[in-house]
């Protein structure tokens, strides 16, 4: 699978490291599968006169088992559960979140 990250600079290696605490789904690097969604992303770089710049990596999706991922196919009170946790700073081990509702992949720092 195809994933694709959107920023104002090319990443050639992604660094959880570096990322925002407290953001919706927690400390992580965000990627997705929809090239539309990254280039949207790339939208607020630009506004701000900045390039924007999409990198893309390959995703084995066979080694998806190996990470403890969360996955929702709907909204839930589990997920609104997960956004407000991630909100106010609070671990969610997770390694990975995928979500038919953002259509997005995070990677996620495990604590």
């Amino acid at each position: 699978m195809m994933l694709y990250h959107g920023s104002y600079l090319e990443i050639a290696e992604p660094d959880v490291l570096h990322s925002r605490p407290n953001v919706d789904f927690g400390r992580g690097f965000y990627v997705t599968p929809l090239y539309e969604q990254a280039v949207k992303w790339c939208g607020k770089f630009k506004r701000r006169g900045k390039d924007g710049i999409i990198s893309r990596y390959a995703f084995d999706e066979s080694r998806e088992e190996e990470l403890k991922t969360l996955k929702f196919d709907s909204y839930s009170e589990g997920w609104l559960d997960l956004i407000l946790n991630c909100r106010s700073g609070k671990d969610t081990t997770a390694c990975a979140m995928r979500s038919r509702i953002c259509k997005s992949v995070s990677a996620q720092r495990k604590r």
